[in-house]
């Protein structure tokens, strides 16, 4: 079947699946209730939750020095405003407001903050040039404005890799402070008020993770977390889950809270992009995970938006960029998460008696290929087709493109977030 893609927001895109007849650790994981992120409006606090808000104000004035303001992250916390309480609520909700532990997690974390020299971090120069944008780097936004911080550890599988970075304790200690470093990056681009963006959403991609080897970077780095930055974390997505996750969450699991394990969301391997999707628009999601975003593309500003459209089994997908001027430069970004898919691109021209060009010849992409990016210049008026040609599989397939036109003048002449034809 041939078709071409609606402008309309996919919807549906996971199919159901068979519950499992036994309950596993791991099945219970999979299944717990999605968490709703709370509001930071002390007018909308139950009165039980106004008190220990109040109570916590109380305790953390009397346990301080009154010559030193006591704030986080430039946030005074003690002096009534809206920015303080944000982060007073979430010490208290981390201990479901139980005021007498809030207060200790707080002091806690203070003495830690200043024990680390969290505050001053992000300016440290800590030898991690390699790893940026690797292992461990915050990239867009979600839907709702979250910053992103992706983690991906996977390039430990190399040995040679491991030793550099987590040969001797020094070394952890080292590979500790960076990743402390990169959390409080993404955490100084939060705003710390009521209706603003309080936290992060946090991609774990566990292909090719070392299991064994990264059990004790693991658990400090979860433990660390944990206890100093309580209720950062929005959602936290998990991708190119293995089988052997189970095994892995065993682990973990005894140093999470309740709280923190329903805000977690399990993506098997090879479905990252049809789970991203749901929460991070395509643009904003890196090429390597099934989006259009590339490293350079944030030194520009903010991406340039892209239609999203599914590809559904035994389908063929036609996108039809028209009016094209002869002299005319058009560019392009299409993905298809997934891939493993036939594709291809040819420019049609209007004058009769001309032939159509092709372009991108037709060629099978396979499911690790990023998104492609061409531009193609036309010699005479006419419209681009990109197709994508999903015929010999039974999958749905979540996909999204854009493009760029530039008359001959070098004027612009469109850039759309596409309504295809």
């Amino acid at each position: 079947m041939e078709t071409t893609p609606s402008s309309t927001p996919f919807q549906d895109l996971t199919e159901a699946s068979p519950k499992p007849s036994k309950k596993t650790t791991f099945t219970s994981f999979m299944t717990a209730p999605s968490f709703k992120e709370d509001t930071y409006f002390v007018s909308h606090l139950k009165p039980s939750e106004k008190k220990a808000l109040q109570d916590l104000r109380d305790k953390l004035l009397a346990s301080s020095d009154s010559s030193n303001p006591v704030s986080m992250w430039g946030v005074p916390l003690l002096d009534g405003g809206d920015r303080g309480d944000v982060l007073l609520l979430k010490f208290l909700r981390a201990r479901d407001f139980r005021v007498h532990d809030a207060l200790n997690m707080l002091l806690k974390c203070l003495a830690w903050r200043t024990e680390f020299g969290a505050d001053n971090i992000v300016e440290e120069e800590l030898g991690f040039k390699e790893l940026e944008g690797v292992v461990a780097y915050t990239h867009g936004y979600d839907r709702e404005g979250h910053p992103v911080c992706y983690n991906a550890y996977g390039v430990f599988k190399d040995k040679e890799m491991y030793e550099k970075v987590f040969g001797d304790e020094e070394k952890l200690k080292r590979f500790l402070r960076w990743r402390v470093q990169v959390l409080e990056r993404g955490v100084k681009m939060l705003h710390f008020k009521p209706g603003g963006v309080n936290s992060l959403i946090q991609v774990t991609d566990l292909k090719d993770m070392p299991k064994r080897e990264l059990r004790v970077a693991s658990n400090q780095i979860l433990s660390l977390f944990q206890d100093n930055y309580p209720e950062m974390v929005a959602r936290k997505i998990f991708i190119n889950v293995p089988w052997y996750f189970s095994m892995l969450y065993s682990v973990f699991s005894p140093f999470l809270t309740q709280r923190t394990k329903s805000k977690f969301l399990i993506s098997k391997e090879g479905n990252a992009a049809e789970t991203l999707y749901k929460f991070i628009r395509p643009e904003n999601i890196p090429v390597r995970y099934g989006g259009l975003s590339r490293p350079s593309d944030l030194e520009n500003g903010p991406p340039k938006p892209a239609s999203e459209f599914t590809v559904k089994g035994g389908e063929k997908v036609n996108i039809q960029i028209e009016g094209i001027e002869s002299g005319a430069s058009i560019t392009w970004d299409i993905v298809v998460g997934g891939w493993d898919l036939e594709y291809s691109a040819e420019f049609v021209p209007i004058a009769e008696g001309s032939y159509t060009l092709a372009v991108d010849k037709a060629r099978k992409i396979m499911g690790t290929e990023e998104a492609i990016h061409n531009t193609f210049t036309s010699k005479e008026a006419g419209k681009m087709v990109l197709s994508v040609d999903n015929s010999a599989s039974r999958k749905k397939k979540v996909a999204a493109y854009r493009y760029f036109v530039r008359k001959c003048n070098n004027t612009p002449s469109s850039e759309h977030q596409l309504s295809p034809k």
